[in-house]
């Protein structure tokens, strides 16, 4: 098959390019820089910014599948930045493929898009978008999943949006050396009871969920077709300890001090409103969505993924640290 990867010089779209083209697939990459793996890889580059609908357009000419993986992650910045990126660019890429005559899109999502702050324990596709988001991110990733998931039509356009969360792994760049940078500022303070269970998912094991997303779409009468899938370790882990194992790996300490639930949720508003009156670009040091992210359950069920994309985690958690383990002692 020829795919079109968006976001190809990513975190996750270089190991979905990397899965593609060591299955054989011709692997087309839409990204803004220049990434000279994906040169030596021998994969076609086309070099564009998501919003600009015409080289979107021109990138989706004679491909049989999109994975879509370029977005804007974070939790603070302007609106108009996160709705143009992640909510019409995707709108950029639905247009491209009606307008290409491509018949498989998949998207990667976020878990976000139905956080609320409250916990989310053992959930499924089930449980509907959010009504108040916590931050621009989850609300324009929803907007984006909506329309993909909209535009699925049967025998004509196959649809999926696949929602991995906290994807972690060798070179991860977002991560770890988040948690690395906060923990050597002692900035890192336990939320809540410290007794959460989140699930996250290692970069292969996300990578493989949108390649199988792809052959399954592309089955007639895919039953994957229109729907969200959550995608996981399926393995769900106590919060902190989890960091903290990250955390040892990477030689720092893990941290001790705690703040209560509430009082971090009340801390980030404050740093919110202060933020947005005095204009500040920079991230705040606390927010409402990281508390909730930080003391809350959330973890996944993902049996769907499982019976619908014929999804099976190849790189254990385990596996996974053991794996960072060694990068870090090279």
């Amino acid at each position: 098959m020829k795919i079109l990867v968006t976001g190809a010089g990513g975190f996750l779209g270089t190991e979905i390019v990397r899965l593609l083209v060591e299955r054989g697939d011709h692997v087309v990459g839409f990204a803004r820089g220049d990434y000279p793996k994906l040169h030596k890889w021998g994969v076609e580059v086309f070099r564009g910014d998501i919003q600009d609908a015409v080289a979107v357009v021109n990138a989706c000419q004679g491909v049989d599948a999109i994975v879509h993986t370029a977005a804007i992650a974070g939790v603070w910045g302007p609106w108009d930045r996160y709705f143009g990126i992640n909510t019409l660019g995707t709108q950029n890429i639905v247009d491209g493929c009606r307008a290409a005559g491509v018949p498989i899109l998949v998207h990667c999502s976020s878990p976000s898009v139905t956080f609320d702050g409250s916990h989310q324990s053992g959930i499924d596709e089930s449980v509907p978008y959010a009504v108040k988001h916590l931050c621009h991110y989850s609300h324009t990733k929803a907007l984006a999943e909506a329309a993909v998931l909209s535009a699925h039509l049967p025998g004509k356009m196959h649809t999926a949006a696949l929602r991995p969360h906290l994807i972690w792994g060798n070179d991860d760049p977002h991560l770890l050396p988040r948690l690395i940078a906060k923990s050597r500022f002692g900035r890192l303070t336990i939320v809540g009871d410290g007794k959460n269970r989140i699930d996250s998912v290692h970069v292969t094991n996300a990578a493989l969920a949108h390649v199988n997303a792809v052959d399954r779409l592309n089955e007639a009468k895919s039953p994957a077709g229109g729907r969200a899938f959550f995608i996981t370790q399926d393995d769900p882990v106590d919060c902190w300890q989890w960091i903290a194992n990250l955390l040892e790996i990477a030689g720092c300490r893990p941290p001790t001090r705690r703040v209560h639930f509430s009082t971090a949720w009340r801390v980030g508003a404050t740093f919110e409103a202060v933020y947005r009156v005095a204009r500040i670009k920079s991230e705040p040091p606390m927010t409402r969505f990281v508390a909730a992210q930080l003391a809350r359950d959330h973890y996944f069920d993902i049996s769907a993924a499982r019976k619908l994309l014929n999804y099976i985690p190849a790189v254990s958690t385990h596996a996974g640290l053991e794996m960072l383990k060694s990068s870090f002692a090279k």
